[in-house]
């Protein structure tokens, strides 16, 4: 049985107002009553725009003219904004940028959690540009075009944009994207580089490189003329994660320090750290800020990480319990507590959204909880968090459907108050909304 031929695209140029921006940072509006999707419109215009895409309930379309422009409309800094699909804002003022994801956030809790925080905190801003200090770039010869692209994937495609430079990666790697693409062109195995992770400490740039076979020995000599002349660090990953191996120099030790609180932290590329350092350290303080900590606290430290909220913590406290479900960052999160003297401090391996209240370390009783979960939230862990009957929760977010929702299992279930919350621009430029919320057990 053949499948049924998809009817073409419209092609003719459609006018529509745009009403609002979506969670991708799309304009929204509606043409004869169906929702359309418009990438590159922003509220308030009156645009021209061809589709792109046809659904049952929605279509989706890109701007072709604006009619009428927004007074918050900007022109990108970036060359490549338009088919880049780094970036999903940079046509849009960024104090606009970060009302609109406070809008989110709070439009996420009306009606996905069915609350409202008493008190909307003010966001933490830091810089707009070259903030970006972690990110896994694809890599992909292209015989029509004759060179390795380095960088991220279009906008409306799954190709790789061809860009020169990226304004929002620490310029280490962004002012050197051409250079990178014409090092990994000048190599035998051009074709067989897939990605870079890229990776910038306090101080240092390490770049890993994916290498889907082995490097001959002028083409390491090439992978480190490059490193030499850019004052960069190298590894190669042949395989998984664990897989890292120095090529240049030897010996490789990415480290960021939190001064406020006299922690430093080693880490590997691979590892998961905060791509905004200027936001992490601002974060860890409203943290702290937010859980009220008293000498003699015990806070437990959930999705903890490699130690980024633990250590701190250890600083202004009688005891941290931090708890990860990566078993290689709770090694880095021990080894950190170790450089770091912190004798105050256990780490665990975890399931967390598993069955938590037999483990010894959970019946140790706790006065505060700050809680990092992925996107997927912590749903499966809040039932046992509630048990505790803990004063204070803070809970970071990247993702805010996600903890409207727990906010409202915390609070209508389980007898917590939302008191305070708001966002931080961990990732300017971008749709991406990084929030913090503070609960208080009880009336």
């Amino acid at each position: 049985m053949s499948r049924r031929k998809r009817k073409p695209l419209p092609t003719a140029p459609v006018r529509i107002t745009i009403d609002n921006l979506n969670h991708e940072g799309r304009g929204v509006g509606r043409v004869d009553g169906k929702t359309v999707f418009v990438t590159g419109a922003l509220p308030g215009e009156e645009v021209e725009f061809t589709y792109s895409a046809i659904h049952r309930n929605f279509d989706e379309g890109v701007v072709l003219n604006i009619i009428t422009a927004s007074p918050e409309r900007i022109a990108p800094r970036c060359p490549h904004f338009n088919v880049c699909g780094g970036c999903a804002m940079q046509h849009l003022a960024p104090e606009t940028q970060i009302a609109y994801k406070q809008k989110v956030l709070l439009d996420d809790f009306k009606h996905i959690g069915k609350v409202q925080p008493k008190e909307v905190l003010p966001p933490l801003l830091g810089p707009y540009w070259g903030y970006r200090r972690k990110a896994r770039l694809g890599v992909k010869y292209v015989p029509r075009k004759e060179k390795v692209l380095v960088g991220f994937r279009e906008r409306s495609s799954p190709f790789l944009a061809e860009l020169i430079r990226c304004e929002v990666l620490h310029p280490s790697v962004g002012e050197r994207i051409e250079a990178l693409g014409a090092m990994i062109a000048s190599l035998s195995v051009y074709d067989k580089i897939v990605q870079i992770e890229v990776a910038v400490d306090d101080t240092q740039t390490a770049l890993a490189l994916r290498n889907m076979a082995e490097l001959s020995d002028e083409d390491r000599a090439q992978v480190k003329a490059f490193a030499i002349e850019h004052g960069v660090h190298i590894y190669l990953q042949p395989g998984g994660p664990d897989s890292l191996i120095p090529l240049w120099p030897e010996h490789i030790q990415l480290r960021y320090v939190l001064g406020n609180y006299d922690v430093s932290f080693g880490f590997k590329p691979g590892d998961f750290t905060q791509v905004n350092t200027d936001i992490n350290r601002q974060m860890i303080d409203r943290a702290i800020e937010l859980l009220d900590l008293q000498p003699e606290d015990r806070v437990l430290d959930l999705f903890c990480g490699l130690g980024n909220f633990t250590l701190p913590l250890a600083r202004r406290c009688a005891e941290v319990v931090g708890v990860e479900g990566e078993a290689k960052l709770v090694e880095r999160a021990r080894a950190n507590a170790a450089e770091n003297a912190l004798t105050n401090v256990q780490l665990h391996a975890a399931d967390l959204a598993g069955d938590l209240e037999h483990s010894p370390w959970w019946k140790q009783g706790f006065d505060k909880v700050l809680i990092d979960p992925p996107r997927s939230g912590a749903q499966e862990t809040l039932a046992h968090i509630a048990k505790m009957k803990v004063g204070r929760i803070v809970y970071v977010s990247c993702n805010p459907s996600t903890l409207a929702r727990d906010a409202g299992i915390l609070v209508n279930e389980y007898g917590y108050r939302l008191v305070q919350a708001g966002v931080m621009d961990m990732f300017p430029h971008t749709a991406h909304v990084e929030s913090i919320a503070l609960f208080v057990r009880g009336k």
